[in-house]
């Protein structure tokens, strides 16, 4: 059995395409490249953390884009694992029935603590998973700190961490993948896409062997 964590699928809403400039033709798009995606990582057996809005029902008047017909157990039919729902904004009128605004787990070595709106994030956690954002950050400072002078957080600002699946390649995402993550954001700085620090490091690699090659032909004995 394995853990998962994901927030945002906004599943049935077919407006967050163009909200979040998401890379879907349309809502069925989106919907079943999502569900495919989970399914590929999340096992029946696995559970998942959902940190919040997971899916988009329409109301009689609602405007065109925003939910559609199907309720969550509809799309819960369709995936795997068993979830753990933290309650999102948009999580109102989608069936689900959350009753969990806020969680604290212990995993990897690390006390998480688990909500959707990094708004409500605790200082008295180093790290906080959440959602909410989508595209926004991927892991940042929180910017405040415990003012409490005997609480463990005093003058600490805890991690912020995105689990959405708009900055995790419409995917869920492993503790192990969010802590490999968390050490290059902390060696590197808030460098969104790791991948621009591969790039960076294998130029630098091609840079550093290109000087070698020029150094040992200036200095090769005559």
């Amino acid at each position: 059995m394995n853990f998962w964590f994901t927030a945002d699928y906004h599943l049935g809403h077919a407006n967050i395409i163009k909200y979040c400039n998401r890379p879907f033709n349309n809502v069925d798009h989106m919907n079943s490249t999502i569900i495919r995606n989970h399914n590929s990582r999340v096992k029946p057996e696995d559970v998942v953390f959902f940190l919040g809005d997971f899916c988009f029902k329409g109301t009689s008047g609602s405007k065109v884009g925003e939910g559609g017909p199907d309720v969550a157990s509809i799309y819960l039919e369709k995936l795997n694992g068993h979830f753990v729902f933290i309650k999102g904004n948009h999580d109102n009128n989608n069936s689900l029935k959350s009753i969990i605004k806020e969680a604290v787990i212990e995993l990897g070595g690390h006390e998480l603590f688990l909500v959707h709106d990094p708004a409500d994030a605790s200082p008295e956690y180093d790290i906080n998973l959440h959602g909410h954002v989508h595209g926004k950050w991927k892991i940042k400072r929180c910017n405040y700190s415990s003012p409490d002078p005997f609480s463990k957080a005093y003058k600490r600002r805890p991690i912020l961490i995105n689990v959405g699946v708009d900055v995790w390649n419409f995917m869920p995402v492993s503790i192990s993948e969010i802590l490999k993550e968390l050490a290059r954001w902390k060696r590197y700085g808030s460098i969104i896409n790791p991948t621009d620090i591969d790039k960076e490091l294998d130029s630098i690699e091609k840079g550093r062997k290109k000087f070698k090659e020029c150094a040992d032909k200036i200095l090769r004995p005559l």
